[in-house]
């Protein structure tokens, strides 16, 4: 069977017909129902630090923002993974920004504690890092990496995420370079991008979304972008960055076909329902997204004087509840889609990512 080409892709991103709407989120579910079944797997998400080197244009958490930093220790990683557990979440993900406080050897401490004390699989999601340190974390016990390369379109990856200082180049390359030696390493890899980004064009994301069948990869994040003010894409120069014709919105709808081709090229992959999406709708976000494709939610267990700081934008959902709360709330949503919560780490179901959709979806 023909596989779905950038112009299929394409055409289902700018469809506007609910009837022919309503056909692509019924395959989205059929596929991730066959593929990797009912289960919700719950992942427990850590914001170890809001700290960052980057200077990103659409990130609150960009180095020049003024925030109150913080940064965990090994042992309030550890609690915070313990308070997963407690809750019956089979893995945690250790997210940051790229901040090198979060040191190889504390990071490797983190990962040991965690292991020799829960049963948890841990996905890293700290940037750009050596392969020295991906190395020695995953001897440590990671078992995931995700790292958003945010845009295929090299041009644009240079106009939203600036070089460090003496590392000029195009660091779009560097990611996808990154992606490759993570899974030479033996991590699974995770990726994605922002739907709606400014710059952003139908061509852009249609070949965005066609990266993640290329890279086969094991674990795949599409949420809207949601502009922060204390960035150059969220104030008021924002109109400046986005496209003159094409531009892509970062509206509910757009999001939810994007995770629904998603699970249509990559249906294997684990696709989370975001938080940006549930930000965005705080009423069913979660829930569509869970109806089209999605398979995973990440609840946070940061510790709440930690999370209210963690702002890459303002209005976050559920910022302000605690684990406990939040894991109620959610198992209960899950159940209400006749839906169960999964168990154990959750990993990729096999290691190929193959078409499945019908031919109905070619166009």
């Amino acid at each position: 069977m023909a596989e779905l080409g950038h112009a299929e892709v394409k055409a289902w991103l700018v469809e506007r017909d609910p009837a022919a709407l309503e056909g692509l989120w019924a395959e989205a579910d059929r596929v991730r129902r066959e593929r990797v079944g009912d289960a919700v797997h719950l992942r427990g998400l850590i914001e170890a630090s809001n700290h960052c080197v980057r200077a990103c244009h659409y990130c609150g958490l960009r180095a020049p923002s003024r925030l109150d930093r913080y940064r965990m220790t090994p042992e309030e990683i550890l609690e915070a993974a313990r308070e997963a557990r407690r809750l019956g979440y089979g893995s945690v993900v250790i997210q940051a920004g790229e901040d090198p406080g979060l040191t190889e050897g504390l990071v490797a401490e983190a990962i040991r504690a965690i292991k020799a004390d829960t049963p948890l699989a841990i996905t890293l999601s700290l940037g750009e890092r050596s392969d020295a340190e991906l190395t020695t974390w995953k001897a440590a016990g990671a078992d995931r990496y995700l790292l958003r390369f945010e845009t295929s379109d090299p041009d644009l990856y240079h106009l939203i995420h600036p070089d460090l200082p003496g590392r000029a180049g195009d660091q779009a390359r560097d990611r996808f370079a990154q992606l490759r030696r993570m899974r030479a390493m033996g991590y699974e890899i995770g990726s994605g991008v922002m739907v709606g980004i400014p710059g952003q064009t139908w061509d852009t994301l249609a070949s965005d979304l066609l990266c993640f069948r290329e890279f086969d990869l094991d674990m795949i994040g599409v949420g809207p972008f949601l502009p922060s003010p204390r960035t150059p894409m969220g104030g008021p120069d924002a109109a400046a960055y986005l496209a003159p014709r094409g531009q892509v919105p970062n509206d509910e709808l757009t999001t939810l076909k994007a995770v629904a081709l998603t699970r249509l090229l990559c249906p294997a992959a684990n696709i989370p329902s975001t938080t940006a999406l549930a930000t965005l709708d705080r009423e069913q976000g979660r829930e569509l997204a869970l109806q089209r494709g999605a398979n995973v939610v990440m609840p946070n267990v940061t510790p709440l004087a930690y999370r209210v700081r963690y702002e890459i934008y303002p209005g976050k959902a559920c910022v302000n509840e605690t684990a406990a709360a939040c894991q109620g709330c959610l198992e209960g949503r899950i159940r209400s889609l006749g839906r169960q919560v999964g168990r154990g780490p959750g990993g990729r179901v096999n290691t190929e990512c193959q078409e499945s959709a019908t031919s109905a979806f070619y166009r």
